[in-house]
């Protein structure tokens, strides 16, 4: 097995992979991948929903590209990132044109459709900035067991796409110096629609929560396997893959 090896941010962890298209209601190709454990059944799965396009967001998006390449190896999970009409990674360009979380709705019932037509288990949203509002205002479906919030900001969210979501899991992962909104008042957005929603506290964040992608996937997968021990291991002794990302721009 070998010594074991820091897991640090370009760390590329066994699984198997796929590149994946969705296809939405309204005709259009999204470009995507779909990561499972490499040697065993998925125990829960991940849908990611990524930040805005328009500021650079996208499926490789650090927190999601970690996601992707660590958790299906530590945490036994299914990730499904994917890219949202119109925007762009090194995987390719999703067909269609950034809608303002419209046309978005198309793009998350694909991506929950091809969930369901894969036998994904135990389905859950991730959504971050941007993804967040997507997943509050398209994903209240019953197929998905709840949702994970990676720095809420509600700009397009309403007190009624919130109240949809009693009932369900909802955990919200606040930055301390969110610029968005901070932990008090999302506390009380989220308290006044949905009194059963979790805030979680990230002392010492912004916004894009660089510097805590480790802490973040630990309460992702806490909220979604309680069982699974986290924190989650930093090292591995084992195959680790190295690979530069290229991040591409509109």
């Amino acid at each position: 097995m070998g010594d074991a090896v820091r897991i640090t941010a370009n760390a590329v962890l066994p699984a198997r992979r796929e590149d994946v298209t969705l296809v939405t209601a309204d005709g259009l190709r999204l470009v995507g991948e779909l990561s499972l454990p490499a040697d065993r059944a998925a125990r829960a799965t991940l849908v990611l929903l990524h930040p805005l396009p328009t500021h650079g967001g996208m499926m490789d998006s650090h927190l999601f590209r970690k996601a992707a390449w660590r958790l299906p190896a530590l945490a036994d999970l299914a990730v499904l990132r994917f890219n949202t009409r119109g925007t762009v990674s090194e995987a390719g360009r999703s067909e269609g044109r950034f809608d303002n979380a419209v046309g978005e709705r198309f793009d998350v019932a694909a991506a929950l459709a091809f969930a369901a037509e894969r036998g994904l288990p135990d389905v859950w949203l991730v959504g971050w900035s941007f993804g967040t509002d997507l997943a509050l205002m398209h994903g209240c479906d019953p197929r998905v067991a709840g949702a994970v919030l990676i720095s809420p900001p509600l700009r397009w969210s309403t007190p009624e796409h919130l109240a949809r979501w009693v009932g369900k899991r909802l955990v919200c992962l606040v930055p301390e110096f969110d610029d968005h909104l901070p932990p008090a008042e999302a506390r009380r957005r989220f308290g006044a629609a949905v009194p059963t929603a979790a805030v979680v506290d990230f002392p010492g964040a912004r916004h894009l929560m660089v510097g805590h992608a480790e802490v973040v996937l630990d309460a992702i997968v806490g909220t979604v396997l309680p069982d699974v021990p986290t924190p989650l291991p930093r090292t591995r002794a084992g195959p680790v893959e190295r690979r530069q990302p290229v991040i591409v721009t509109s």
